[in-house]
């Protein structure tokens, strides 16, 4: 598996898996649009700042097969010495196969190579599954917002995880 930089070919692929995902969060496609206008961006290095990781099955380059099949995305902003993981969602061939972990490592990757102080998220109070990898992957319960998430109707968790000196990686 690799993980890379997306890029706005991947728009339809993160799209379609943002609808298969009941759980992520739902963004329009133009939201998703904007996520690759450099426009967008505050030019500032210390402005706010989005990343976009895209997971893909790159086996298929060792068969003669020129296009990696897409497994996931990422979206994270970066502000000062924080990240927040913003939406993360896996294709529904390839969940519970390690590829969630996989990006959030990254992420986790790289907001230290920025000298970051944490990573912060809120999630669906009933998705078990990504609470489960968030706390595996050392994030912290930090509270609870009461009837954030519509359709359904649900509280919000949320979840830190601090990457402070000596924090090795996951």
């Amino acid at each position: 598996m690799k993980i890379r930089l997306a890029i706005p070919a991947d728009l339809p692929f993160i799209v379609e898996t943002e609808r298969e995902c009941l759980t992520a969060a739902h963004w329009s496609e133009e939201q998703y649009r904007r996520l690759f206008d450099t426009s967008w961006f505050d030019p500032q290095p210390t402005g706010p700042q989005r990343l976009v990781l895209l997971a893909e099955d790159d086996r298929g380059s060792d068969r003669g097969v020129s296009n990696p099949t897409l497994l996931g995305f990422l979206v994270a902003h970066h502000v000062a010495s924080e990240w927040e993981l913003e939406n993360i969602a896996v294709a529904p061939t390839a969940r519970r196969t390690g590829v969630g972990k996989r990006l959030l490592d990254e992420l986790i990757m790289r907001a230290r190579q920025v000298n970051s102080q944490s990573v912060f998220l809120e999630v669906r109070e009933s998705n078990l599954a990504a609470r489960k990898l968030y706390e595996r992957l050392e994030f912290q319960e930090t509270g609870r917002r009461k009837s954030y998430y519509s359709n359904p109707l649900e509280d919000a968790i949320g979840y830190c995880r601090t990457l402070g000196p000596g924090k090795s990686a996951p």
